[in-house]
This record gives structure tokens, C-alpha cells and sequence, in this order.
């Protein structure tokens, strides 16, 4: 009798594991199905279209000195190099896809388009979006980045046409309105989410693998400081207690390790973890000036909400116009939309394999359009900041009593008295290439070499990306370049930094140094 009685009660806890086990997945399909994502929709095109206007409006107003004629990194020999290099247009084309690789690099084309970009975002930014606008948007950023060589070479560009090309997918494929009669297709939510779990475990793994402080908890003592653009609120938290920034470190790791998988979750566990993301994107945004990319992060977090939620943060008059009906996505719609699914599975392949590698790869692309990517941030951390000074002399015989005057970035530490700049999520590209060059030596950044020469002609254009110029009269007859460490300043003091010397990084250079000119020559910048 005993062992039967023990038998039945096993029967019966197993019939109620299993009973609880399908209540659970029908619970959670019912939940899905019965989710509504217009707000979702309407909130992640808004978003999009405000990060949009920020990309082009970055090239309207750097794009030329930059990748111009005139440039430092002229994109039209970039092109004309990449086109005899793949052996013809249409080759280049599928290597790089770009419209520039078409039309040619010009000037007139790169801003023409960029000015397009501009007025295109303001439209999806004020409400208006439909597939064929997003697409139109997604080329032209894409035709641009794809030419920008070094000054375009970060993960949130490829992050950016990601998350635009499944924007194609997720509104209406004609009607602009705001609040259209179509539900969205809720397989572009989930694209969305895959998006997010990618870039999220990305980032938290390589921070495991590539650095020890990550490991042991260190890594905000040095981030703060030693990060690309730091903001002004970036001192307090430096200083903030040892406790309070290794526990930092555990909500990183919280957010990128475990709050990913959330995503996947019911509704009560998905917006869970869309609460732990986006209070993450937040601190990060207040701490640093990592220009659009955790704006960007915040997209495809939003995916993680529906109505239910973002509803309440719009004003009480307009909820009842995502309250009418609403009809299914038509066949054509669902076509694509699923069409766009197998790609997206299919693409994952390699971003899965780089997650899984023990030799896993920061910000990669495994396509030519970017469609899928893998992402990754500060998988090793700096323990101190070195930054380059540019000095010129208008002297024409140096000597120890030679006065030389500072070139200053627009956001970038140079003065120790000058307050660090607000910037996100706005991009100075070249302050943050300068941070990079700091790394390393001349010989491996020459693009520096024709920052020198630029600057001892004084070229407007080169001169405009710059937060002044000592010679305004006429350019210097010698321009010098000297690496400093930086430190902040404790709290209190009048100065934000403290500087020491290290090394000469550049020695002065005239207009007319063979060495200079040779080296410009053999990149055919002369």
C-alpha cells in the first residue's frame, strides 16, 4: 500500500510539472499574441530617425574636411584605389557597397547626399515613416560610412545600418502616419530583440575574455578617466568609492551577461530585463561620451516593451488612436518580413560562432551590407590616459625660448582648466581618432603627419573641426606634437586635470622638411 500510495503521489507531482510546464509556454504565446507593439513602433522610429539626423548632420558639418577633395582621407582616392584593387566598378561595389563607388566620391555628391540624410531624418524624427523613406535613409548612411575609412571605422556605424534595415521591416511599406492602420510585425520585434541579446552578450563577454579588471572587479577605476571623450559628470564618478565602483562592475555584468537572456522571457521577465538595459544605457550616457552609441543601444530595448508599458508614457489624448483596430500586415508585408527572418537566421551563423570563440572579435561585420553584425566594447581597459598636443611656432629659427601655442580640440583633454564638453550623441571624429594615435606612433597613424601639413597651411577647412586657432594671422612656420598623461584633478580644484610630460611624439616640422614631404608624397598627399 505504502508503495503504491508513493507511486500515485509521484504520478501526480509529475502531471502537475507538466501541467505547470505548458501553462507556463501557453501562458507565455498568449501573452505575445495578445501584446500590442504600435507605441513600440511609433517610439523605435522616433528614436531612429533622431540618431539618423544625427549621423548626417555630423558629415554636413565634418564629412568634407574629413573624406573631401581636400580632406585628410580623401574618399575619392579611397574609391579609386578600392575599384583598381577588386579589377572594376561592379566588383568594388559588392566588396564595399556604396553609391559613391558609382557615382564617384565628389564633394558635391558625399554633401548633396548627406543634406538629403538631414532633411529625410527630420521627416521620420517628426512623425512620418514608411519602408520606402527607411530605406532611402539606410542607403545613403550606409554609402557613407562604407567610405570613411578610418574616421567611420566603429561598431555603432554597422550597429546603426542594422538596426535601420529591420526599421524597413517594421513600419508600413507606404503609409507615413505616425500611428498607421497595421499592426507591426511582431517577427521585427523579435529581430529586434536577437539585436539587442547580440550586442548586450557581446559586450559582456569580451569584457570577461579580454581583461582581468573585468574579472576582478577593477575596470571603473581607469574607465572613467582613460575612456575616449570623458563628460563633466565623468570626475564624480572616478572618485566615487572603491565599494560603490566594484559593485558597478557587478551591475555590468548583470546587464550584459544575464539581463540579455531576459529578453526572450514572458512579459513580466522581458520588461524586467528591458528596465535593467535601459537604466544600464542610461548611467553609461551620463558617465562618458561614447557619441551615439548607447543612444543607439536604446533602440532595439524598446523592442522589449509593448503597449502595455510605453503606453503610459504618452499623453492621455493620443492613446486612444492606438486603441482602434487594426489590421494584419498584408501578404506582401508578411513575404518580406519572413523572407528578411531566413537572412537574418541564416547571417546569425557567424555572430554566433564569434560569441562562442575563445578568440571572439569586437565589432565585425560577416556581410558586405552589414546586416548582421557582432559587437563588443572595451574588451580591454586603459590604466592611464596619454593624449597628444600640437603646438605651432611662428618663429622662423626655433630655440629654447621659442613660444609655441596650443592647438585645441573641440572635446578632446587639452587645456587642464577647460571643462570636459558635453557631446553624446553628437560624434567629434577627429578628437576620437586623436585619442587613438595616443596609443601608438606616427608610423602608425600618418594620417596625423597630413593633420600637420593642413595645419601649417592653415587650410580653413581642417582648421574648422578644431575648437580654435592661435594663428589666425597667418599659418605657424612649425608645428611640434607632444604626448602628455593625464590625470583628473582631485574634486575642488580649480583645474580638471593634472598633465605630465612623457615624450616628444612629433618633432617640429616645417612646410618644407624633406622628411615630411617625402613621407607625404609616398601616400600621395603632397
Amino acid at each position: 500500500m505504502t508503495e503504491q500510495r508513493t507511486r500515485g503521489e509521484s504520478e501526480e507531482i509529475d502531471a502537475a510539472v507538466h501541467a505547470a510546464k505548458r501553462s507556463l509556454w501557453r501562458d507565455w504565446l498568449g501573452q505575445e499574441r495578445s501584446a500590442h507593439y504600435r507605441w513600440t513602433r511609433f517610439f523605435i522610429l522616433r528614436l531612429l530617425g533622431l540618431l539618423y539626423l544625427m549621423g548626417f548632420w555630423i558629415f554636413v558639418q565634418q564629412g568634407l574636411p574629413l573624406l573631401g577633395k581636400d580632406g585628410l582621407l580623401p574618399a575619392a582616392s579611397f574609391v579609386a584605389r578600392l575599384v583598381q584593387q577588386e579589377g572594376g566598378v561592379s566588383a568594388a561595389f559588392w566588396r564595399l557597397p556604396s553609391l559613391f563607388i558609382l557615382t564617384g566620391a565628389s564633394d558635391g555628391w558625399m554633401l548633396g547626399a548627406a543634406w538629403v540624410g538631414v532633411v529625410l531624418s527630420a521627416v521620420v524624427l517628426a512623425g512620418y515613416a514608411n519602408a520606402i523613406l527607411l530605406w532611402i535613409l539606410w542607403a545613403l548612411y550606409m554609402s557613407l560610412v562604407h567610405i570613411g575609412q578610418l574616421f567611420y571605422g566603429y561598431g555603432w556605424e554597422m550597429q546603426l545600418l542594422e538596426t535601420g534595415f529591420l526599421a524597413i521591416f517594421l513600419c508600413s511599406p507606404l503609409d507615413p502616419r505616425p500611428l498607421p492602420d497595421t499592426d507591426p510585425p511582431l517577427a521585427v520585434v523579435w529581430m529586434y530583440r536577437w539585436l539587442i541579446f547580440r550586442v548586450m552578450l557581446g559586450a559582456g563577454l569580451i569584457k570577461i575574455r579580454g581583461d582581468e579588471c573585468w574579472r576582478d572587479l577593477t575596470c571603473l577605476y581607469y574607465h572613467y578617466e582613460t575612456q575616449p571623450i570623458p563628460s563633466p559628470l565623468s570626475p564624480l564618478f572616478h572618485f566615487l568609492p572603491r565599494g560603490i565602483e566594484k559593485a558597478s562592475v557587478l551591475f555590468n555584468h548583470l546587464s550584459e551577461l544575464v539581463a540579455p537572456f531576459g529578453v526572450f522571457g514572458p512579459r513580466r521577465v522581458r520588461h524586467a530585463a528591458g528596465g535593467i538595459l535601459l537604466a544600464f544605457q542610461i548611467l553609461i550616457i551620463l558617465s562618458g561620451n561614447l557619441a551615439i552609441l548607447n543612444w543607439l543601444t536604446l533602440v532595439p530595448i524598446v523592442a522589449c516593451f509593448d503597449d502595455s508599458r510605453l503606453e503610459r508614457l504618452v499623453p492621455a489624448r493620443f492613446r486612444a488612436r492606438a486603441l482602434e483596430p487594426a489590421t494584419t500586415p498584408g501578404t506582401g508585408q508578411r513575404v518580406a518580413v519572413w523572407g528578411l527572418a531566413l537572412v537574418v537566421a541564416f547571417l546569425s551563423m557567424g555572430p554566433i560562432a564569434n560569441l562562442l570563440s575563445s578568440e571572439q572579435a569586437m565589432n565585425t561585420s560577416f556581410d558586405p551590407f552589414d546586416l548582421v553584425n557582432s559587437y563588443g566594447a572595451f574588451g580591454t581597459v586603459g590604466r592611464h590616459r596619454d593624449e597628444i598636443l600640437f603646438e605651432g611656432a611662428s618663429e622662423g629659427t626655433l630655440s629654447p625660448s621659442t613660444e609655441w601655442r596650443a592647438y585645441e580640440f573641440r572635446c578632446k583633454p587639452g587645456d587642464p582648466n577647460r571643462r570636459p564638453c558635453w557631446m553624446s550623441p553628437y560624434h567629434y571624429r577627429l578628437d576620437w581618432q586623436i585619442w587613438f594615435a595616443a596609443m601608438t606612433d606616427p608610423d602608425r597613424a600618418p594620417w596625423t603627419l597630413h593633420l600637420v601639413w593642413k595645419l601649417l597651411h592653415g587650410d580653413k577647412g581642417t582648421l574648422s573641426l578644431l575648437a580654435n586657432d592661435p594663428f589666425a594671422n597667418s599659418p605657424p612656420r612649425f608645428i611640434r606634437a607632444t604626448l602628455y598623461r593625464y590625470r583628473f584633478a582631485p574634486l575642488g580644484r580649480k583645474a580638471w586635470w593634472e598633465r605630465q610630460r612623457v615624450r616628444e611624439w612629433l618633432p617640429p616640422l616645417s612646410v618644407d622638411d624633406p622628411r615630411l614631404r617625402r613621407f607625404l608624397s609616398a601616400y600621395g598627399w603632397l
